[in-house]
């Protein structure tokens, strides 16, 4: 894992984190670290949505695409910035939650209602990367 905490200094570069974890435990446990670094700290609300957007958008990569290439994580003053990239090439779907659990359907309309802005582009090389951008 790379990170780099940011100050409080306003010319400070941005905080990064970065790492690729192979469960969503890792991604959310990388994620408090990241959270850890930060000055000023980001209220329990939006570290609440940061951690649960990053688990999500982690564990649609294991288990739609098998695996995750890197989880990238990222703070200015403005925003928190979540991006992950994966190998396969298929679009995230809207598709009707399963409530008996056992087919999910829940986290990709969560993502969306949780972020400010979600992007999936597809990488020059295969696979796509997916961001979603929350507000700090």
């Amino acid at each position: 894992m790379n990170h780099v905490p940011m100050s409080d200094n306003e010319s400070s570069p941005p905080a990064e984190w970065d790492c690729r974890p192979q469960l969503a435990a890792e991604a959310r446990e990388a994620t408090y670290g990241f959270l850890a670094g930060l000055y000023p700290t980001p209220s329990a609300h939006t570290a609440q949505n940061l951690v649960l957007v990053v688990s999500e958008l982690v564990t649609n990569a294991l288990r739609h695409a098998g695996d995750v290439s890197s989880l990238r994580l990222r703070a200015d003053r403005q925003s928190l910035q979540i991006v992950v990239d994966d190998p396969s090439s298929a679009q995230p779907q809207d598709r009707t939650p399963d409530l008996t659990g056992r087919t999910g359907g829940f986290g990709w309309p969560m993502i969306q209602r949780l972020a400010q802005r979600v992007t999936v582009r597809a990488r020059p090389g295969g696979g796509k990367t997916i961001r979603a951008v929350l507000a700090r």
